[in-house]
């Protein structure tokens, strides 16, 4: 994993992936990792996976991978304005500025299990409006999981009760 500083704009240090992706190996490792840990941790309690901001992000290249080792669908969480029919949305802050989610309003049953999957933990945002618009359709969210964490940015405070599970963690 490489580092930029002042990637997108000055004062973020953006962690890139891309060395990790560009090798096999590593990327089919870190979704062993992942999937060994939701296993362990969850059985076959899990229902579904999802990704916020779909296929705006690295993370859907997590999301569906951890999906289909697990024998599990995927459920889309995406940037205002990219899903059709009805929906619920939650804004949320990033680094570097602000977002809106949305997701499907018949997307999920209540009481479904599901874990958010996203490729970095930074200041929490993103994953706190997935889980804001999970509790809207009563989901209940076992945990959020991410391949980087970066811990000073403290985003798994945003989480709540919401366990964090992170395989790479950076200052």
């Amino acid at each position: 994993i490489r580092s930029f500083p002042d990637f997108p704009v000055p004062g973020v240090l953006f962690r890139d992936i891309s060395p990790l992706l560009k090798d096999p190996d590593s990327f089919r490792a870190s979704i062993r990792l992942l999937t060994n840990h939701l296993k362990e941790t969850h059985g076959g309690k899990i229902d579904y996976i999802l990704w916020p901001t779909g296929l705006d992000s690295r993370g859907f290249l997590f999301g569906p991978s951890l999906a289909q080792e697990l024998g599990l669908g995927c459920v889309l969480i995406r940037k205002r304005g990219k899903l059709p029919g009805p929906t619920l949305s939650a804004s949320y802050t990033l680094e570097y500025g602000k977002a809106e989610l949305e997701i499907q309003r018949d997307a999920l049953e209540p009481g479904q299990k599901v874990v958010v999957v996203d490729d970095l933990l930074a200041t929490g945002g993103t994953m706190r409006a997935a889980c804001e618009l999970l509790g809207q359709l009563r989901v209940e969210v076992l945990e959020c999981v991410s391949l980087v964490e970066l811990t000073s940015l403290k985003g798994r405070e945003k989480l709540g009760a919401v366990p964090a599970f992170s395989l790479l963690q950076y200052d």
